[in-house]
């Protein structure tokens, strides 16, 4: 057959393929970018899903200010130290360069939203064409690349989710870029195999071996590289592909084969990938942890197979030499301990990496996979192909154990390897969806194979040349047992993809991030609160080793929870305390033991004001300041969130007790969780505190928040100290956000009888026309002197300061006996501390 022949032929093999990977990564896109609603919002915000794309924008809006340079600290978060870049900077420079382009060097605000929003649904779409590549070199079977691809273009879970419209999150980049690198990775093992590279040829200068290996082996390690500058993590699947190395070298060693090919492809790809690395300034705080870890790879594969050929040379038992790496290893974690603890440290947070314990246990994706509704995670993640690829995987081991293949015992080691980091953070299911994908499709061929369908393959291939000559292959050589295969087929990729594209339907009704009242609150921050004296878009200056950043007098901190702190920071341009990179959290890590460090865990479960306050002055380095002006809550923090508060403490005992109601026994929340300082803000409005003020609040929502109430009415107002300030409260929902004000508070003294008791009160009214009282009360002293620390101001806000909208509609009375006396308060007064005589 002539090569003119040919082309038709192939041309026509090709084209379903193809095009079946076009239609899916159309499918997948137009999934992903369904929910587009609730990302251009109609009053022309645009809302970003969850926490970190928020600060993924922080960064592309900073390149593009001072592009190319990336902003390697930001002042603008975790006051009053700030912060070195957390993310590796891959993604947020290649997004920032596209937009760049696209915007002609000067993109408006419009084209950088845009492009950003659509960004992780066109890499999420991508995904899929490393996949069909690698399934099919690895089972040589393009029909296991294409359905492969159809399953993952409509997979729920988190593959999806963080591929959605919107969230612009390096998540997506790193299944991607790892998918690439197993890609290559793939076909450079079946080449290396095909050209039989050693050390020998290289050393006698015989490079021809190589030169049909050297391009994929060059683009696996630059996409290893690629995927280390995208996140800071990408150290798992080096570790990945160093597992599978010196599998492969047992493998091949217990088989009598040359394990060179291995080893030279596997320091090739390391040395390629720790150029890259080396050449980043920064890498998220783990560039030297990447490039010991490559360093290691690079000198251990070459060992690896020295000690295969020694061992042949000396014809020792094959078995020796597993059992030889396996006390290698171990020696060289004990000889690590004692001569290096940096190494040792390092070996050891491979078994740890992804392990978390106290709070980091309440972060959602770093949660195990089976935490959250055991066997049933599957189903959601993966709908029916996350129990199929299971099937897949016992497929894979049989089929290994009879005919072996380097790029099969890949695929059997990189599974295994990301469902162990699944099991201990549930984030990596994105990665594993890939596998599922890949497996599930191995498994629903062999099925259809099983019963025919691989003869009409390859009587397909054998006989029909041209589109003409199908409806006569047909007729001729469709049994009733081939036709029989094809509805095998059909019905088990029904079964993978329809159940699959319905529970992905229901990720395409909302997107997540920011609801109203918190892009209301945070718009209202940026608006009514003073500038703290930084340009929002400095590229600032990395303060020198062991200093601290230098921050102008007129800078202050926001003080949540660290949910909310890329929001604070992007949205209301104010500086927060605490960030989801978990900085600013406190409290402790491992033991009750420990110190309780100040942050946001140790702030609001403090179970005073002064404590609360005492927290504050410790954050800050300057014992003269405190390190938050503004303290933002919401009703999930009061409610669900308030539990990990406590967990990051370690003292969670005491918040809830279980208590007989008229329905059984439930848990409810007790004194000491009524007494924390979120419940004083949110639920009592901050009545009775003294120097914090409610100056803004949202509209309300149907939240838990009516029960605490009902809860605290019925159990607990009893016992109450009679000079409590807090009484019934109103058994209303009330702003969903809230935002007080840390102030000196105006002193308001004056004499009454002796040992008398004294109130103060005012009615405060807020911007949504809910109305509230705020009330003190105190003992004047044997001399009938009494003082008050208030945190209102009667007459208004002034300008350069918080312009508040919640505010007394009264001045405070004063009373004692049976007198009572009208007291005005200036803002002037409680900013500064001033007292003001009765």
């Amino acid at each position: 057959m002539t090569a003119e022949s040919k082309s038709p032929k192939k041309l026509l093999e090709s084209l379903p393929y193809f095009v079946g990977i076009v239609i899916s990564f159309l499918v997948a896109l137009h999934i992903r970018t369904l929910p587009k609603a609730g990302v251009f919002l109609s009053n022309g915000f645009v809302r970003f899903g969850g926490n970190d794309p928020w600060y993924h924008l922080r960064n592309v809006e900073s390149i593009l200010h001072h592009f190319p340079n990336m902003l390697w600290f930001d002042a603008y978060t975790h006051y009053p130290f700030g912060t070195n870049q957390v993310f590796a900077p891959l993604f947020d420079m290649f997004l920032a360069s596209v937009i760049w382009v696209l915007g002609g060097g000067n993109p408006d605000q419009d084209l950088i939203y845009n492009v950003s929003a659509y960004y992780p649904a066109f890499l999420g779409a991508l995904v899929l064409v490393p996949t069909y590549y690698a399934a099919k070199w690895v089972f040589d079977d393009r029909r296991v690349g294409l359905l492969s691809v159809f399953i993952l273009a409509v997979l729920p879970g988190q593959f999806l989710s963080r591929s959605m419209i919107g969230f612009n999150d390096h998540h997506i980049a790193e299944t991607l870029l790892s998918t690439v690198t197993a890609m290559f990775f793939i076909m450079a093992l079946n080449k290396a195999g095909k050209y039989k590279i050693s050390f020998e040829k290289i050393k006698n200068k015989d490079f021809d071996s190589l030169k049909g290996i050297l391009p994929y082996l060059l683009l696996t390690g630059i996409f290893l590289g690629a995927y280390a500058l995208a996140w800071k993590g990408a150290l798992f699947f080096a570790f990945i592909l160093g597992a599978y190395i010196t599998v492969q070298h047992v493998l091949d060693h217990m088989k009598g084969k040359p394990t060179d090919y291995v080893a030279i492809s596997g320091m090739f790809i390391f040395a390629v990938a720790f150029f890259i690395v080396m050449l980043t300034p920064h890498l998220g705080g783990t560039k030297s942890l990447h490039m010991k870890g490559l360093l290691a790879g690079i000198f251990a594969f070459p060992i690896l197979t020295g000690i295969s050929v020694f061992m042949n040379n000396r014809k020792l038992p094959k078995y020796y030499y597993p059992f030889t790496l396996g006390v290698l290893f171990v020696a060289g974690i004990g000889l690590a301990k004692i001569i290096s603890p940096s190494i040792f440290a390092l070996i050891m947070s491979v078994f740890s990496y992804f392990l978390r314990t106290g709070g980091a246990l309440t972060i959602a994706e770093a949660s195990p996979f089976f935490s959250r509704g055991g066997l049933e995670q599957l189903y959601v993640q993966f709908a029916y192909a996350g129990y199929v690829v299971f099937l897949g995987l016992a497929l894979l081991v049989y089929d290994i154990y009879k005919r072996n293949g380097q790029e099969k015992s890949f695929l059997l080691v990189w599974t295994l390897m990301i469902f162990w980091a699944m099991l201990q953070q549930n984030r990596f299911a994105y990665y594993f969806s890939v596998n599922v994908a890949i497996l599930s499709a191995y498994f629903a061929i062999w099925i259809a194979d099983s019963v025919g369908l691989k003869s009409l393959s390859e009587d397909f291939k054998a006989k029909v040349k041209s589109v003409a000559e199908i409806p006569d292959f047909v007729r001729k050589n469709l049994s009733a047992k081939k036709a029989f295969s094809i509805v095998v087929l059909l019905v088990s990729a029904l079964v993978l993809i329809v159940p699959s594209y319905g529970a992905a339907m229901e990720y395409t009704k909302g997107t997540g991030g920011p609801n109203g009242p918190w892009i209301e609150a945070t718009l209202w921050l940026n608006s009514n609160t003073p500038d703290p004296g930084l340009d929002f878009y400095e590229n600032y200056e990395i303060p020198a080793d062991g200093e601290l950043y230098s921050y102008p007098d007129s800078a202050y901190g926001v003080m949540s929870w660290w949910d909310y702190g890329h929001w604070i920071e992007v949205i209301g341009h104010r500086i927060p305390n605490a960030n989801p990179f978990q900085q600013g959290v406190g409290g402790r890590r491992n033991s009750l033991e420990e110190e309780n460090k100040p942050g946001a865990s140790t702030f609001f479960t403090a179970q005073s004001e002064e404590e609360a306050t005492a927290v504050l002055e410790a954050i800050h380095p300057d014992p003269d300041k405190v390190a938050a002006r503004y303290v933002v809550s919401d009703v999930e923090m009061a409610t669900g969130k308030f539990y990990a508060m406590t967990a990051w403490t370690l003292d969670s005992e005491g918040y809830y007790e279980s208590t007989f109601t008229g329905n059984g026994y439930q848990t409810l929340p007790a004194l000491r969780y009524y007494n924390s300082m979120e419940a004083r803000l949110h639920l009592f409005d901050g009545t009775g505190l003294e120097q914090y003020r409610l100056v803004h609040e949202t509209w309300a929502g149907q939240t838990a928040e009516m029960g605490y109430k009902q809860v605290f009415n019925y159990l607990y107002l009893t016992q109450l100290a009679a000079d409590d300030p807090r009484g019934k409260l109103d058994e209303e929902d009330t702003g969903y956000v809230k935002i007080f004000e840390y102030v000196k508070g105006a002193k308001i003294s004056g004499t009454a009888s002796p040992n008398e008791k004294v109130m103060i009160n005012t009615i405060i009214m807020t911007g949504q026309g809910r109305d509230f009282e705020y009330s003190q009360s105190t003992t004047a002293d044997s001399e009938g002197r009494y003082e008050f620390t208030v945190p209102y101001s009667t007459e208004g806000p002034i300008s350069g300061e918080t312009q508040f909208d919640t505010a007394p509609i009264r001045p405070y009375l004063v009373s004692y006996g049976s007198t009572t006396k009208e007291v005005g308060v200036s803002e002037e007064a409680v900013l500064n501390g001033e007292e003001i005589k009765v």
